[in-house]
């Protein structure tokens, strides 16, 4: 029977090289609008609440495509503009820019570790799964990375319209795999995505931080193959 890992990937695979939604915020206010005095700590807090991620109990499956996608999320950003003092014309024009920049492929960078963690771990007879709360160019993403083809499948919340750690998001990605032996979910979100595989039944690896609640953390990806070994051994899985 084939073996799983369940992979999250912002902040666990992969990240952003200079910020996130704050910094994106900031670079389409530096392009668009250069003299303008940028306020950082003014966007920020708009940028802690309304996005799907932060509602995971509501699902959002009525958006079915990226425009719309970003659409629910212009208002989000507009507001932040409007807070440093833009015009509402202004603020809604720039909101529409935040997706180019955010979204590009060449801002996003992969950790040192995760290509030779997951080398390591599907030589070690893993299959490699992707569950992400992520934006819907998330895809574009992973190929730009060279990783898209490491997976057997792709969940992305933007697509099925769950958020980790929803229990329809994880279904999403166990309905797609074949007579699987064991599965474990890997991530650094505590929540999300340890908290989230447990309550399907699905044990967990916190990675890159700890959590008192978190049975097995690693500092780093290479440390996973450690933990699944011994959690193998204690259960006596001859594999």
């Amino acid at each position: 029977m084939p073996n799983y890992l369940i992979w999250d990937f912002d902040d666990t695979l992969g990240h952003r090289a200079h910020g996130k939604w704050t910094a994106s915020l900031v670079k389409v206010l530096q392009m668009e609008m250069p003299d303008f005095p940028i306020d950082v700590e003014a966007i920020r807090p708009h940028m802690q609440s309304g996005f799907p991620w932060h509602t995971p109990d509501v699902p959002h499956t009525h958006v079915t495509s990226a425009d719309e996608w970003w659409d629910s999320l212009c208002p989000l950003f507009a507001q932040a503009f409007r807070g440093i003092g833009l015009s509402p014309d202004k603020a809604d024009r720039l909101s529409r820019r935040v997706r180019d920049v955010y979204a590009d492929p060449s801002a996003w960078r992969l950790f040192d570790d995760t290509l030779p963690a997951l080398s390591q771990l599907s030589g070690s007879g893993w299959t490699h799964c992707l569950l992400s709360n992520h934006v819907p160019e998330l895809p574009l993403i992973l190929s730009h990375l060279g990783i898209l083809d490491e997976f057997a499948v792709v969940a992305n919340s933007a697509d099925t319209g769950y958020e980790k750690p929803h229990p329809e998001a994880f279904k999403r990605v166990l309905n797609g795999l074949t007579g699987p032996g064991a599965v474990w979910m890997i991530g650094d979100g505590y929540e999300a995505d340890i908290a989230g595989a447990r309550a399907m039944g699905i044990p967990g690896i916190l990675v890159r931080k700890t959590h008192p609640q978190a049975k097995h953390c690693c500092n780093d990806l290479l440390g996973v193959a450690a933990v699944l070994q011994e959690s193998s051994s204690v259960r006596g899985d001859p594999r």
